[in-house]
């Protein structure tokens, strides 16, 4: 069967697809094409299904009822995940009333920072963009997601917020729920199940073989050192990420309960694929 697979430009998420996308861990039922896109451009796509698999944002779930969301692949932050930055030290009172630069509408950043501290002020940009511009006075504050959570400071930047932290203290330790893959609903349960043993496959043939699978990730550093993309890898290809298990299912589901009670995202019913 021949599939479409989305996803980012991103090291974890080439780390993880190394093994399927090489080649190095073969398929008998699938033939993937896949395609690069930034992760709002995927959550965008996503909206009206033109990928048979796609990695999307948490956050994105609440409007793409025609697709299943993978037990592997997931993208969850263990007491760490987004950041807020500035050029100096701000106020929460401060932060709220400023426009803060954010990666996109769909991602679980942007809900997860409007979970911390109420709806605020934004202005959208492409993430790679967001630390000039705050260095750069564009804007005041930065809502920081991929790599560039890990390189602020070089960026001259400084931490003013760690929306992984306040989400680790107030679910008592949930993993943060970022991103996922999700497959088309429509391709049935079996297929899908089949797809994501496939999946955790690769992701486990990476951490096997780390030091290759590395190498091929390093293809999406953006120019950052191999030693910053190692730990970003590290951080972002975890257990959780084989396999979501029980923590993993209840971190999205209470991101998505505490969303609706606060009218933030619609009514949805979440699809999960079986275990």
């Amino acid at each position: 069967m021949e599939i479409s697979v989305g996803h980012t430009p991103d090291s974890d998420d080439a780390f993880m697809f190394y093994g399927m996308f090489t080649g190095k861990i073969p398929s008998p039922d699938f033939k993937v094409n896949h395609v690069i896109e930034d992760i709002e451009k995927l959550n965008r796509k996503a909206t009206n299904p033109e990928l048979d698999v796609t990695a999307v944002s948490v956050h994105a779930c609440a409007y793409i009822p025609g697709y299943t969301i993978l037990r592997s692949g997931g993208s969850f932050g263990i007491n760490y995940g987004p950041i807020v930055t500035a050029k100096k030290q701000m106020t929460i009172e401060e932060i709220k009333k400023s426009k803060i630069a954010i990666p996109g509408k769909m991602t679980s950043a942007f809900l997860l920072l409007q979970l911390m501290i109420g709806k605020f002020d934004y202005v959208e940009m492409n993430f790679s963009e967001i630390p000039e511009a705050v260095k750069s006075g564009k804007v005041d504050v930065g809502l920081v997601i991929h790599e560039t959570q890990l390189s602020y400071e070089q960026e001259g930047n400084v931490k003013i917020l760690d929306v992984g932290e306040w989400w680790n203290k107030i679910t008592n330790g949930l993993p943060v729920p970022l991103g996922i893959n999700v497959m088309r609903t429509d391709l049935g349960m079996e297929t899908i199940v089949k797809f994501d043993k496939y999946l955790q496959d690769s992701i486990e043939f990476g951490l096997a073989n780390f030091d290759d699978a590395l190498e091929y990730a390093m293809q999406y550093a953006r120019g950052k050192e191999h030693s910053l993309i190692e730990k970003f890898v590290k951080m972002y290809v975890n257990q959780v990420t084989v396999n979501m298990g029980e923590s993993g299912e209840e971190s999205i589901r209470r991101l998505f309960e505490m969303a609706k009670k606060k009218g933030l995202v619609p009514d949805f019913e979440i699809n999960i694929a079986s275990k």
